[in-house]
């Protein structure tokens, strides 16, 4: 049977077909999908959880695997950071059921803060890598590699990308593997799976026998493939920019490579010696082309593509162009679509954190920011976060400032999902070395940025079973913080003044906990809001809220000649922010407006 599958949803099928038992992550575009399908899909079959963290979820499929189940971790780019402890015990303990990493990278930086290249992982770690090039590779590779984890002993990892995760292609459907039988008692090996380093270091010897038999098996495997045309120019790609370079240069000879890591040098010299000119094409950093020319092999690469963001075709036909590979194609017809209104990156309206950064703009206090919807106070007209580097950075960053003996009072702002991620040892370290600083808590009941998916102070779970929620502030209460307070997200009267007492607490760090539900969780907006005009006297105020659903009207105030607020009731979620900030009491609750004339 055939079928349109995104390469994630052909991830998770694959999953299925390979016999997964457990499957878990941290959410994060572009690998968000996976586990969904599997929990939407699968469900009957796969056991899959949003893990707290993505370290988390490497130790519980490590633990799955060593119970006798095959298991799957999912994670986007920067997860693998956070992962990589626990993935790199798993090389020197080996597993009784096979286990497959799949992370998604994101080049071209869509959703991510940083480009980094994971390939260098499966180096860095001993760990043998698949890189599939269409949605049917996804769902084969993990499949194999499940299989192959088994044979070899070991993690496999599968790394996907941005356009592959969310294109579509053709995929042939499969059955689930048979039965797996259930899990035999735990193994009582010590020497296998304590990985202390009297038993650790003589593992090293495995590892080193184990990627020589690895290397055996990728030079005859069908996950490499070599296509014979025209030899004049060979090229060696993998993943998507192979189907790219297929594109561009159709009657060139290809190694595509399946198996990344290790490479099949053997075949990789067979080629080279068939090919007159030999060229790589990959995207970001030189990762086939450093180990093909540490074989000796001469090799051209980044001196033609550069080596950040996506090479996508037209990218590849103008360098190729320049680097005289292809002759120079006629000049594309330009499209004038004249002056098309930008969009700005705004809070949604009905946003429960746009009355906390109306009052730290206003207080105009240094913040510390970290990774979610919140980032967006760091844009006009709040400009109102002034950092943000990696999940739960914000409050440890804000440590820093504390003990740097900065003069000014500082806040980190940091969402409920990532203080579960990784904002609580942060913050018992601000305890425990008594910094200073407010810690505000933004909790919006949700994972907002990444798709609104379950976290630990949420009632369900991924597979949609009621759970025990967990209170944030009874759980910062017991970090020993002694001034902990919660607001209505809403409220900005609220908010300010909690905000300044917070400002203002000498003994330890201060948390602010505000409370408001996203409004896609809630899905309850309230009646729209109306602009009064005899009242509204152009002030502006109420454009510092950052709302799209206040705009300007056609009227003028010929006093200071602006126009006039008004608010577009199609967007309006009926928050009331606007309202509270207006200083002339101009805006009102539709229904209030139309009940007064």
């Amino acid at each position: 049977m055939k079928v349109l599958l995104t390469g994630n949803e052909a991830i998770a099928r694959g999953a299925f077909e390979g016999g997964v038992a457990v499957a878990c992550g941290y959410p994060g575009t572009p690998s968000s999908e996976i586990l969904e399908t599997v929990a939407r899909d699968y469900r009957d079959s796969v056991y899959a959880e949003w893990s707290v963290n993505e370290k988390v979820a490497m130790d519980v499929a490590a633990g799955a695997s060593y119970s006798g189940v095959r298991s799957m971790v999912t994670t986007k780019l920067v997860g693998m950071n956070v992962l990589s402890d626990s993935l790199f015990y798993l090389p020197y303990t080996g597993l009784e059921a096979g286990l497959v990493v799949v992370v998604c990278d994101d080049t071209g930086m869509f959703s991510s803060q940083n480009e980094q290249d994971n390939r260098w992982y499966s180096i860095l770690g001993k760990i043998p890598m698949l890189e599939p090039s269409d949605s049917q590779e996804c769902k084969d590779m993990v499949v194999e590699a499940l299989r192959l984890s088994e044979r070899f002993d070991t993690p496999f990892l599968i790394r996907s990308e941005m356009r592959i995760a969310h294109s579509k292609s053709e995929v042939i459907l499969g059955e689930r593997e048979k039965e797996i039988p259930l899990p035999k008692n735990f193994p009582r090996d010590i020497q296998k799976y304590n990985c202390n380093a009297l038993f650790a270091r003589k593992k090293r010897e495995v590892i080193v026998r184990r990627f020589h038999d690895l290397k055996e098996f990728s030079e005859t495997s069908n996950l490499n493939r070599v296509i014979l045309q025209d030899t004049q120019m060979g090229i060696i790609s993998s993943g998507i920019v192979y189907e790219y370079a297929r594109e561009v240069f159709p009657s060139a000879s290809f190694l595509k490579l399946g198996m990344i890591h290790p490479l099949p040098e053997r075949l990789i010299r067979d080629f080279a010696k068939r090919c007159k000119t030999l060229i790589v094409i990959e995207q970001l950093d030189p990762f086939l082309e450093t180990q093909i020319k540490a074989l000796g092999i001469e090799v051209k690469g980044k001196e033609i593509f550069p080596p950040y963001d996506e090479i996508l075709p037209e990218k590849m036909r103008e360098c190729a162009e320049k680097a005289g590979l292809l002759k120079p194609s006629s000049p594309k017809k330009v499209i004038d679509l004249g002056d098309l209104p930008t969009r700005a990156a705004v809070f949604c309206p009905g946003c429960p954190h746009r009355a906390t950064f109306y009052a730290l703009s206003k207080l105009k206090v240094p913040v510390m920011g970290d990774i979610g919807c919140y980032n967006l106070g760091s844009l006009p007209p709040f400009n109102a976060q002034h950092t943000m580097g990696s999940m739960g950075a914000s409050i440890g960053q804000l440590h820093g400032v504390s003990v740097s003996g900065c003069p000014e009072r500082a806040v980190a702002t940091i969402g409920d999902s990532t203080f579960f991620h990784a904002g609580m040892p942060p913050l018992v370290n601000m305890v425990h070395n008594r910094s200073k600083g407010v810690v505000i808590l933004m909790d919006n009941s949700t994972t907002a940025m990444t798709g609104h998916q379950d976290h630990p102070g949420m009632n369900k779970t991924l597979m949609g079973v009621s759970t025990e929620r967990v209170d944030i502030q009874q759980l910062v209460e017991a970090m020993k913080v002694k001034f902990v307070k919660s607001v209505n997200a809403f409220d900005v009267k609220e908010v300010e003044n909690t905000l300044k007492e917070c400002l203002a607490w000498d003994d330890g760090p201060a948390v602010m906990i505000t409370k408001g539900e996203c409004i896609f969780v809630s899905r309850k907006p309230k009646p729209a809001y109306s602009v009064d005009l005899n009242k509204c006297v152009a002030c502006e105020t109420c454009l510092k809220v950052g709302c799209s659903a206040v705009v300007k009207s056609e009227e003028v105030n010929p006093k200071n000649k602006r126009k006039k607020a008004r608010i577009d009731p199609v967007l309006c979620n009926g928050c009331g922010v606007c309202s509270q900030v207006c200083p002339t009491g101009a805006i009102f609750q539709t229904q209030e407006l139309e009940a007064k004339e």
